[in-house]
């Protein structure tokens, strides 16, 4: 019987299965949910203002928690590089939670929208001209790799809980930087959309 390629990490082969319908379930689902809550706004008594300062927040200590998975899968230091990950991936998941409840309850904030009445006018798309494509470069490119990573994330993750160690080296080269770049554009955002919010 062959070693084990890390033989500190505990493995689960036979999820593989189960964990992949899992990812592409869970991944719908979000995707669902991000399309719907553009069209539904939910009336809460609860003030959820703080939401966006806690999001960006998460996105930072998301990054955080990945700079920590690559210095030691770089070091082979596997079981400390699977609890970065492990922490990453849950703080990824409460800012999703986060996401979800802010964006269902309260009405999108415009960049620019200096009297906050959910349009921008000519006056406010002028006196931002100069910022507001870069805005919305981070913006868009944010919110696509989020929407697209997701799985990719989750199907990583689950190339290492199976011990598939190969496949999951090989994605996370790519999935890496991208859920990295991600983690640090969302606290971007927020920064440039901070003095927009009511």
């Amino acid at each position: 019987m062959p070693t084990p390629r890390h033989p500190e990490l505990k493995t689960y082969p036979s999820l593989a299965g189960p964990l992949k319908i899992a990812t592409y379930v869970f991944s719908a689902v979000v995707l669902a949910l991000v399309f719907v809550m553009r069209e539904v706004t939910l009336s809460i008594d609860w003030d959820v203002s703080f939401l966006p300062a806690v999001n960006a927040s998460l996105n930072g200590l998301t990054a955080l928690a990945l700079v920590f998975s690559l210095y030691y899968v770089k070091r082979g230091q596997f079981v400390h590089h699977r609890n970065a990950n492990a922490v990453a991936l849950g703080l990824s998941v409460l800012f999703l939670l986060c996401y979800v409840a802010y964006h269902f309850t309260t009405p999108e904030v415009i960049f620019g929208d200096a009297d906050g009445n959910g349009v921008l006018s000519e006056a406010e798309r002028l006196a931002v001209s100069g910022t507001r494509p870069w805005y919305l470069v981070i913006l868009i490119s944010h919110i696509t790799l989020a929407g697209i990573l997701l799985p990719f994330i989750l199907l990583t993750t689950v190339r290492a809980i199976t011990g598939q160690w190969s496949l999951h080296a090989k994605m996370a080269r790519y999935v890496w930087p991208l859920w990295f770049y991600v983690a640090i554009t969302g606290p971007v955002v927020y920064l440039m959309l901070r003095s927009y919010y009511p």
